[in-house]
C-alpha cells in the first residue's frame, strides 16, 4: 500500500519536529554554545537551509523546545484534571505524577543548560523569565483547580507553590542526576510525592 503523501504542512511541521528532535539530543550533550546549527539539520537529516526555513535563529529553537516540555507537562496535568476520578484517584495520580517529574533527563538537561544559558545573556534571559513566568501561571492554575476540587485552600499563594515546586523538582532532578548513589530514582521519587502529599493533602 502507497504511502500517504504529506501535505505542504504536514511535511513542514514533521521537519520541525525532526529538527527539535536533534537539537534536544545535540544541546542535551554539548551545551548551546558548543551545538552548531550544521550539528542540528545533519542529525535531522537536513540541510541548514532546512533549518533556517523553519527557526529565525539557534536560540528560538531552543525556546521552542523549552515550550514543548513546558505544553507537555501542561497536558498532562489537564488530562487528569478531565478525567472525572473520585478525589483519592485524583490525588493518587497527582502524587505519581508528581513522584515521576523527575526522571526525564534529557529535558532536565535542557532547563538547566538554558538556566546558565539565562545568567550569561542578558537578551536570552528576558525570553527566558517570560517562559519561566509562563509556566508558573499555568502550574499555579492547576493548584488552585486541584485544591478546589478537593475542597480545600491552597497553603500559599498559589502562584508562590508553583515556583516552589518547580525549584523543587530541579533540585531533585540535579541531584538525581548528579548523585544517583546517594540519591537514587526509588528515594528520589519517594521524598517528592512525601512533601507533595504533606503540601496538599494534609
Amino acid at each position: 500500500m502507497p504511502r500517504k503523501r504529506l501535505t505542504r504542512d504536514e511535511s513542514r511541521d514533521l521537519t520541525r519536529q525532526r529538527l527539535l528532535d536533534a537539537a534536544a539530543v545535540i544541546i542535551a550533550k554539548k551545551g548551546l554554545a558548543a551545538a552548531s546549527v550544521e550539528d542540528i539539520a545533519e542529525r535531522a537529516g537536513y540541510t541548514r537551509g532546512a533549518f533556517y526555513s523553519n527557526f529565525d535563529s539557534k536560540t528560538d529553537l531552543f525556546i521552542e523546545l523549552l515550550k514543548r516540555d513546558h505544553d507537555d507537562i501542561s497536558h498532562q496535568l489537564q488530562q487528569i484534571l478531565d478525567a472525572g476520578l473520585s478525589i483519592e484517584d485524583t490525588q493518587r495520580q497527582l502524587t505519581l505524577f508528581y513522584g515521576q517529574c523527575y526522571r526525564d533527563d534529557s529535558n532536565f538537561a535542557l532547563w538547566a543548560e538554558a538556566r546558565l544559558h539565562a545568567l550569561r545573556d542578558a537578551k536570552f534571559r528576558a525570553r527566558f523569565n517570560a517562559l519561566c513566568l509562563e509556566k508558573r501561571d499555568v502550574i499555579a492554575y492547576f493548584i488552585t483547580q486541584f485544591c478546589k476540587m478537593m475542597g480545600i485552600a491552597p497553603p500559599a499563594p498559589a502562584a508562590d507553590l508553583a515556583f516552589s515546586t518547580m525549584a523543587l523538582i530541579d533540585g531533585i532532578r540535579f541531584f538525581n542526576a548528579c548523585m544517583p548513589n546517594d540519591l537514587p530514582d526509588d528515594k528520589a521519587q519517594a521524598v517528592l510525592s512525601a512533601i507533595f502529599t504533606a503540601t496538599f493533602f494534609r
